[in-house]
């Protein structure tokens, strides 16, 4: 007869089992992958900064402000959430339910947002007279809000019109027919626009652009969420077609006046790089040429618009893609640092106007790809480069006088550097492969001086496989980076199928010294569910120079498809790869990208998975299209070569694609025709739409999407 188990022993057991599965790694979910975990988030220090011209640090914790000297362990608290109220109190200003963002304006003021009954208030905090004081307001539906730090005025968008906050008065300044857009990015966020609205420096002028897309056909999006379907129209200049037609004015805040910059023609041109001169009675445009094989620096009169000269002119036989706006030494108004790939790689130049003056400050087999401004004199210059290894983003000060470049950043990944108005010191943000993310500071010749934040693993419960990062050569000689992810379990007696996970595209590389290697939870989560993820950028991929890069031009996606084989026969050699299960998997130029080698090299991919695929460049926008295809007028046989379309007799094996109902960006033509094509010659394949969404899946719709793929790949691989 056994004896009864005692209590104490009971709960030791209890304890014991608890214990162990507590101690059990948990596995990724769909969830986890669409990034709608917020516990598998990196946690980044709240709003750790300097304080206005000072060597003083700040930082928020929970509801209190501390600020800490440089070397110094000891926090003092600074300011509470209930002292920001009680001034708020007493100048009339609605209570703040958590500590806002606050934006230094100089050592003791500071401004900050609040949303208010009627709309959003802009106010200034004086920290010597502790009061709050609203200095503008405006509505809530607006968008594109641009504020100028001295005046304090507020530019913002509704609709296609511009407005202007200043203090409680709204300025309208346009009046716009439907059809032209004003204050708003143009020419679909190419040449590093990535706005519409640019203040002169003292805030008493407004350079803004002026889109007329009249001329433009309509293309429509469809709304299936009304009982009868409705379509939404949008512009979409498709390359060869014609393009919208766009114009910068300056309109004077006190005279109320608008004058349109004077660029002429031809008209179908664009307009980048828009910087004002600290003067604020100049303006410059990079005016670059349809074909994007001719830019233009111009100067101009801000006050009539008037042209006054050409500061320097660039040309190149594929294309050339600002980098700008220019950047004026401070209160310097002859003196302007450019970055330009004149020398097969992106530098820094020094301009001197009045002297018609140049001189290349960088140079080497390196980018640069970051310029982050000036020491408070002027006389030295931060800047972030490939100079290290292309995985890597280093930070370095350079003497502009003398040329002494000194490195601010020692350990290895990819760092971003803030340095101190006076700088004796900087913030070194940086992570890497093991590093999930470190904020320490550091001095002027980069010594480390004290570690302000370090961020835990958030993946260090989960089963993680192994990452690694090598090198191949390319056909012409070229170093290739790879990454391998092996499921959690890896048994290298074993054979796994292979994923290759591609983009390859222009402005993106997947492979970087940073945290997960840039891979993310996604594809560390298809390795978990037992498959070998591969990835390699190839030639065409961003950062690695000019002839790296513009090999591809007129006849996309080949160059990339011959690298992606020399991947895949390093994977044949590895006795762990199944060679008859590789599949690959794929987004926009990625999804062009996973078709193409399925279509071209169905012996190799037994699997694909393509998403919001470009599948012929002729329905692609004007200014991406041409710039990598040229016309298809210009370049029929390129265009002919990369369609996908046209191939679908080609279509073996199992193929994948997606497509959301209502992007704009690759329209959902591309692959309808795709289908269409592949009915008239008897090709099946799976397809899936998701509705509403745009050029991803987006929110949880997005661990729908990812169950999706993973099941298909094992379903079928």
């Amino acid at each position: 007869m056994k004896k009864p188990i005692s209590i104490l022993a009971f709960a030791m057991l209890l304890i014991i089992a608890f214990s162990a599965t507590a101690q059990e790694k948990k596995f990724f979910t769909p969830v986890d992958a669409s990034s709608n975990n917020r516990n598998l988030f990196v946690q980044r220090p709240s709003q750790l900064k300097w304080v206005g011209d000072t060597d003083i640090l700040m930082k928020v914790k929970g509801n209190e402000i501390v600020t800490m000297n440089p070397g110094k362990k000891d926090e003092t608290v600074f300011l509470t959430l209930d002292e920001l109220n009680g001034y708020a109190q007493q100048s009339g200003i609605d209570s703040l339910r958590r500590m806002p963002q606050l934006t230094w304006l100089n050592d003791y003021q500071c401004y900050f947002y609040a949303h208010g009954k009627d709309g959003i208030n802009l106010n200034r905090f004086d920290l010597k007279t502790k009061k709050i004081e609203p200095m503008a307001s405006f509505p809530q539906k607006s968008e594109n809000q641009v504020i100028n730090d001295k005046s304090m005025r507020i530019a913002y968008t509704i609709g296609n019109n511009l407005y202007v906050a200043d203090g409680n008065r709204q300025i309208q300044i346009t009046d716009n027919p439907e059809g032209v857009v004003a204050g708003q990015s143009v020419h679909r966020n190419e040449f590093a626009i990535d706005g519409g609205i640019f203040w002169s420096p003292d805030g008493s002028k407004l350079a803004y652009y002026s889109m007329d897309e009249r001329m433009v056909t309509d293309y429509p999006l469809v709304d299936i969420t009304e009982r009868i379907a409705t379509t939404t129209p949008i512009k979409y200049p498709m390359a060869g077609m014609t393009s919208h037609q766009v114009t910068l004015h300056v309109y004077d805040i006190a005279s109320g006046k608008d004058v349109v910059v004077k660029t002429g023609e031809p008209v179908e041109q664009y307009l980048t790089a828009i910087t004002w001169n600290p003067d604020n009675k100049r303006v410059y445009i990079g005016v670059l040429n349809r074909e994007q094989n001719y830019l233009k620096f111009n100067e101009y009169d801000a006050i009539n618009g008037n042209f006054i000269q050409t500061i320097f002119e660039d040309r190149d036989e594929q294309y050339v893609e600002p980098q700008g706006p220019a950047y004026f030494l401070p209160n310097n108004p002859d003196q302007f640092i450019w970055k330009a790939q004149r020398d097969g790689y992106y530098h820094l130049y020094l301009y001197t106007i009045s002297k018609h003056q140049v001189k290349q400050l960088t140079k080497g087999e390196f980018v640069i790809t970051d310029f982050n401004g000036f020491s408070k004199d002027g006389s030295k210059i931060y800047y972030r480069s490939t100079e290290v290894s292309p995985l890597e983003r280093h930070c370095y000060m350079m003497d502009i006088k003398s040329g002494k470049v000194t490195k601010l950043t020692q350990e290895h990944g990819t760092h971003n550097v803030i340095p101190s108005k006076s700088g004796k010191y900087f913030l070194d943000y940086y992570s890497s492969t093991d590093v999930p993310f470190n904020v320490d500071l550091q001095d002027k010749n980069g010594k480390f001086v004290s570690r302000l934040h370090e961020a835990e693993n958030p993946f260090k419960d989960y089963n993680i496989g192994e990452t690694t990062i090598g090198t191949l050569k390319s056909e012409d000689g070229q170093t290739l980076y790879t990454r391998l992810i092996k499921p959690y379990n890896f048994d290298s007696s074993k054979k796994y199928p292979v994923i290759v996970y591609v983009y390859g595209g222009p402005h993106a590389q997947l492979i970087t010294d940073d945290w997960t290697a840039g891979a993310g939870i996604y594809l560390n989560y298809l390795a978990q569910e037992g498959f070998l993820v591969f990835t390699l950028d190839n030639r065409g991929s961003a950062d690695r120079g000019e002839a790296f890069e513009q090999c591809i031009h007129r006849q996309c996606g080949q160059l990339e498809m011959r690298d992606q084989m020399v991947g895949i026969e390093w994977l044949k050699t590895l006795p762990y790869v199944d060679a008859n299960r590789i599949g690959s998997d794929g987004w926009s130029y990625g999804g062009f990208m996973s078709t193409s080698l399925k279509i071209n090299h169905p012996e190799v991919f037994k699997v694909s998975v393509a998403g919001g695929p470009v599948l012929d460049w002729k329905y692609y926008e004007i200014m991406y299209g041409e710039r990598y295809m040229d016309t298809p007028q210009e370049n029929p046989e390129g265009y002919e070569l990369t369609s996908l379309e046209n191939k679908t007799d080609k279509l073996e094996g199992k193929l994948l694609m997606i497509h959301c109902t209502t992007d704009p960006v690759v329209m959902w033509q591309h692959s309808l025709v795709f289908v269409e094509n592949c009915i008239h010659n008897g090709k099946q394949l799976d397809y899936f739409v998701y509705p509403g969404h745009e050029h991803n899946v987006r929110g949880m719709d997005r661990a729908h999407m990812i169950t999706k793929i993973t099941q298909y790949f094992k379903d079928n691989l």
